[in-house]
């Protein structure tokens, strides 16, 4: 097959607003154009490509936040009945199936060689590290306490992107960043009876935190280069073979027995959480800027628990409550703090 590059994902929307506007390298635009760009620009559609906002980012973005939404409740009731190990390397081996089935029937051409070390990180991101954390954090932390933990992510992912990215943020971005850090450990501490009370399950949490940041960064970023659904499938079927002992290993050790709502919730995360859910989540990425759309995880926190509350009954305590608010605001100041793009070098 021959090797793809370039962008595959048809009717993907512009990478971002500076690419409208030019970039070093770009041909000049005729002096009509250069006339009518130096009008004021007030209309809505302006003021959102000068805060690095995309309508189109933020609502693939929602549709990927609210498939994942569901990921820790889920989790929670498969690893009720079914081994963590097989819930986390099971879902990879479904979801990496039809991944092929998808590249099999578009004829997508395998990525350029420079691009694997790449797509492997993102595979250790989302595919391995994520699913495998939670699913054993999750044995233990009830889900509506992973999903305060989990509210640093929008923060993490923001400063993965500025650290990997083009971006420059602002200091009131690295203050809020620290602010949410120390919100969730504060937390997670009090939530824990003190430090003395904290468990491996909050230290898994954290991981997974920093797991998903960066497979989420480095996704957003491959993206602009492949296409949004090709980054999931071919991480996916990248880490295949490793899931795939992992996942036989679990099916020797502990045979899979499980009553209906096991099986569906493991279905689940199967089909959305490690699949159609970064569909729309890495196209928004991929429309950006990274740390623009990350914004939009905000509301994840808030609609797992009340997930949780739903699904599992979980009490909505005030201390949840007050942590997730908590956490939801500094992660809101972090990625709404300014954030510009450095050019991308000439070639």
């Amino acid at each position: 097959m021959k090797h793809n590059s370039s962008a595959t994902d048809p009717g993907s929307a512009p990478l971002s607003t500076d690419a409208a506007a030019g970039s070093p390298g770009t041909p000049s635009a005729p002096a009509s154009a250069v006339s009518n760009s130096e009008a004021p620009a007030t209309s809505p559609a302006a003021t959102a490509a000068r805060s690095g906002l995309s309508r189109a980012g933020l609502l693939w973005g929602f549709l990927g936040v609210l498939a994942f939404s569901f990921t820790l409740p889920f989790t929670r009731i498969a690893v009720a009945t079914l081994d963590p190990l097989f819930v986390g390397a099971g879902r990879a081996v479904v979801a990496a199936a039809l991944a092929a089935i998808v590249l099999a029937v578009t004829r997508t051409g395998l990525p350029a060689r420079r691009l694997w070390p790449r797509i492997l990180v993102v595979a250790a991101g989302v595919v391995v590290g994520f699913p495998f954390l939670t699913s054993f954090a999750l044995q233990t932390a009830p889900a509506a306490h992973g999903a305060v933990v989990i509210g640093l992510l929008p923060a993490a992912t923001a400063a993965v992107a500025v650290l990997r990215g083009r971006e420059r943020p602002s200091r009131l971005f690295w203050l809020a960043s620290l602010a949410g850090a120390a919100a969730v450990v504060g937390f997670t501490v009090l939530s824990s009876g003190g430090f003395g009370g904290l468990h491996l399950s909050d230290l898994l949490l954290v991981g997974a935190v920093i797991a998903a940041a960066v497979g989420y960064a480095e996704g957003g970023l491959l993206a602009r280069e492949i296409g949004s659904w090709q980054v999931i499938c071919w991480a996916l079927v990248a880490a295949s073979p490793v899931m795939l002992v992992l996942t036989g290993i679990s099916l020797a050790q502990h045979p899979p027995v499980a009553p209906v709502e096991g099986w569906l919730s493991f279905g689940y995360v199967c089909l959305f959480s490690m699949f159609l859910g970064f569909f729309a989540w890495y196209r928004g990425l991929g429309i950006g800027p990274i740390a623009s759309v990350s914004q939009i995880q905000l509301v994840q926190p808030v609609l797992t628990i009340l997930w949780a509350a739903l699904l599992l009954g979980e009490p909505l305590t005030v201390l949840t409550v007050v942590g997730a608010l908590a956490v939801i605001a500094c992660a809101a100041l972090a990625v709404r703090s300014r954030v510009s793009r450095t050019p991308a070098p000439r070639r």
